[in-house]
């Protein structure tokens, strides 16, 4: 894998309706369709152009991606990939791995969190799914309830469609990789500095270092300190310290060693949301004003603290030019200790142990939410790659085995004490708890899953215009649960079984630069795609228990592409038809009972284009569509049978031109469209659904010198009142960011 450091000028995030967008994407359909081109945007490329005053962007174009299990180009790979170089999200101020995925359409952080918990990780969803248990690093599984910062991540790749064959058990609708940086031969130094609306700072910093031993090394740290607000947002804060070590030996030989240790430490205060009193849609309150989308109705005393360690050895060796080994070793462990405050729009009487009933129209009532969790994983994966022929036919072949345990252990907080009741339209975040006294209540879980996997790939090249490709994997995993309320244990809940899934595919070049194909594949997980949790949206024990002879969840998905690149192989142009069906799926609650009758389907079309059109025009855009619908009782809240936190259309487009004298000018646009709240059996007090949004971004860069330029983030430049994303009862929702500046120094030696 060749490893990127940008030694350009980066730019800025989306645009407003400039020509250059405007043209950049009425381009793209018509070149698209015109050569029935398909799939997906990515690929890689090798080496990045050096600095100048002026000259040709960084290219947002790749060629390939990180795992062995793909041993074709992008081009010919029979499957929708996206990928994310970090010099597009460098241009865009993005930070973290919800803003790197604003670059492919219809993913994101649409969910909020379950009734009264709030999410503080990464909570995607993929194509109508929850991704959030899909997400690796260098292709090795992830795990904890961590926002991942970018401070030393090469390319994000996003792999659309069941996943099963190459990583296992996953999301019906593909998974996440993220690629680190790593050390190499190449001296060079960067950083940057950067502040900005909400109280934004932020100072990274990027160190390449060779060293002088025989055989070749060198030594790469990235840090970050990140401590920083939310434009339109009071009191939430992120505030993070990140610090990633790589060591490489033997860059020059046929065995080389990668050492990585990330360590990560972030004390946030989380976001809870406001009331989606006023919002459209809400069939009880039509005519409520809404509440001021800054306001926090939570206390100054709220906290996300998580810690996340992470090591991984990578060994690669060639025997011969045809024929290598990897093996990946991982050890990793993320705590979380939060606090945060629930609550319900006001709804006069009523009330619970959780929600105080309200008395005036204007008192929120409140309650508190603590968790206490770690997980831990330890994995080794070992690969072999080898190219060979039969008569005729080419063969690239990929084999290998992977051992993974995973455990996750969560601890239950007592003496949470009583929160006062909030004014909804003037919330004091002073106000604090009554009788605040934490302390571990003895409602415990502890959750372990071991897998071992054995899988076989390989394409053939038929000729020069036709390849077939396949594998299969057999994972077999045992999950052991136990725990206990108040002290007094449940019985030890196990399960286990074997996970066959498969993939094939056939590709046809009309051209060298351009494909079509058709592909199948299959992916299962365990009930409730959770690896403690055999049942999805239920923690209780009891609910546990009847649910372990469940099935796995099964998947399949037919996808039917193509794929070109023109200009002289510079600009990707991407389109995919692509239908998945869900079954066994886990539906019900606590309160009506879980069963295994239900069915998903989603289908649609997806269309990119990513790469430059002149030496100093670059883009990177894409168009989706999901047509979805849900057979059984899990329908959404306003009775429709499709999915929930599921836009059925979205766009995203970016640009950047370089200008004479040093400037260059970015800018896009992001569509995310009406998206429906899940039916969770909550009252209908609440809004059904979140609007459809446009949100136009821009930047502009100024280089120097050939070592610092200064980069403007414009962010919402309409200044677009929205929800981004809204809790599963309704009760919430997060207000979008709103119009907004950064400024950075970008310096690079």
């Amino acid at each position: 894998m060749a490893h990127i450091k940008s030694r350009k000028h980066p730019v800025a995030r989306r645009l407003n309706c400039s020509a250059a967008v405007a043209m950049a994407f009425m381009a793209l359909p018509g070149a698209v369709f015109a050569q029935q081109a398909a799939g997906d945007s990515s690929g890689k490329t090798d080496t990045l152009p050096q600095i100048t005053v002026q000259g040709a962007t960084d290219s947002f174009k790749a060629d390939t991606v990180s795992s062995p299990k793909f041993t074709q180009p992008l081009l010919d790979t029979t499957q929708t990939i996206t990928v994310i170089k970090s010099e597009l999200v460098k241009q865009q101020g993005g930070t973290t791995l919800t803003d790197a995925l604003r670059n492919t359409p219809g993913v994101g952080t649409f969910s909020l969190g379950e009734n009264g918990s709030t999410n503080t990780g990464d909570a995607v969803y993929l194509r109508g799914f929850d991704t959030s248990n899909s997400i690796f690093v260098d292709n090795v599984r992830d795990v904890g309830a961590i926002s991942r910062d970018l401070f030393n991540i090469d390319q994000v790749e996003v792999t659309k469609g069941p996943a099963g064959a190459d990583t296992g058990r996953s999301a019906p609708t593909g998974n996440i990789n993220l690629v680190t940086k790593q050390a190499n031969l190449k001296e060079a130094y960067s950083g940057s500095v950067g502040v900005g609306s909400g109280d934004y700072k932020r100072v990274t910093a990027d160190l390449n270092k060779p060293l002088d031993i025989e055989g070749g090394a060198a030594v790469r740290v990235n840090l970050v300190k990140d401590d920083s607000g939310i434009a339109g947002r009071d009191e939430v804060n992120s505030n993070k310290t990140g610090v990633a070590a790589a060591l490489a030996f033997g860059l020059k030989t046929d065995t080389r060693t990668y050492v990585d240790f990330l360590h990560m430490d972030q004390k946030n205060v989380p976001d809870g949301g406001v009331p989606t009193l006023g919002l459209p849609g809400n069939p009880l309150f039509p005519g409520s004003p809404k509440v001021d989308s800054s306001n926090y109705y939570g206390t100054t005393s709220d906290f996300d603290n998580v810690k996340a360690d992470m090591f991984t050895v990578r060994v690669e060796h060639d025997f011969s030019a045809n024929v290598k080994l990897q093996n990946t070793t991982r050890y990793g462990k993320t705590t979380e200790e939060t606090l945060s405050t629930s609550f319900k729009v006001p709804v006069l009487g009523g009330g619970s142990i959780f929600f105080p009933a309200q008395t005036t129209a204007t008192n929120l009532g409140r309650s508190s939410v603590a968790k206490d969790q770690e997980n831990e994983i330890i994995s080794n994966q070992t690969n072999i790659t080898a190219k060979f022929d039969t008569g005729t036919i080419k063969h690239s072949l990929v084999a290998g085995f992977e051992l993974t345990r995973e455990e996750q252990k969560t601890f239950g907080i007592g003496g949470l004490g009583l929160l006062p009741a909030e004014d909804l339209y003037n919330p004091n975040p002073d106000l604090q708890r009554v009788g605040y006294a934490p302390f571990k209540n003895g409602t415990n879980t502890d959750g372990t899953t071991t897998t071992t996997s054995a899988y076989v790939f390989d394409t053939l090249e038929l000729n020069r215009h036709w390849q077939i490709n396949g594998g299969v994997r057999l994972d077999h995993y045992s999950t052991d649960f136990d725990g206990s309320t108040l002290g007094v244990s449940a019985p030890e809940l196990s399960k286990s079984g074997n996970l066959w899934n498969w993939k094939a595919g056939i590709l046809y070049k009309p051209t060298e630069d351009s494909s079509l194909y058709a592909a199948y594949a299959t992916s299962q997980q365990p009930p409730g795609g959770s690896n403690f949790q055999l049942v999805a949206s239920s923690t209780s024990l009891t609910s546990l228990a009847n649910s372990t002879a469940f099935d796995p969840q099964k998947t399949k998905t037919a996808e039917i592409g193509g794929k070109w690149d023109v200009l002289d192989k510079q600009l990707s142009l991407t389109a995919a038809l692509y239908r998945t069906v869900v079954m066994n799926e886990v539906q019900g609650d606590t309160i009506n009972g879980f069963s295994q009758d239900g069915k998903k389907r989603v289908q649609g079309i997806e269309i990119g284009a990513v790469g430059n059109i002149t030496q100093d025009w670059s883009i990177s855009g894409g168009y989706t569509t999901m047509n979805t619908k849900v057979d059984g009782n899990s329908i959404s809240a306003d009775g429709s049978e499709v999915f929930s936190f599921t836009p059925k259309q979205a766009f995203t487009a970016w640009t950047t031109y370089v200008l004479p004298h040093g400037f260059t000018i970015s800018g896009g646009a992001r569509y995310i469209g009406k998206m429906n709240k899940p039916n969770d059996h909550a009252p209908t007090d609440v809004p059904q659904y979140i609007e459809s949004y446009w949100v136009y971004d821009a930047a502009a860069t100024y280089t120097i010198n050939k070592h610092v330029n200064l980069q403007l983030n414009l962010y919402n430049l309409a200044d677009k009142d929205y929800a981004a994303s809204i809790n599963k009862s309704g009760y919430r929702y997060t207000p979008g960011v709103e119009r907004s500046a950064r400024l950075t120094a970008n310096i690079t030696f």
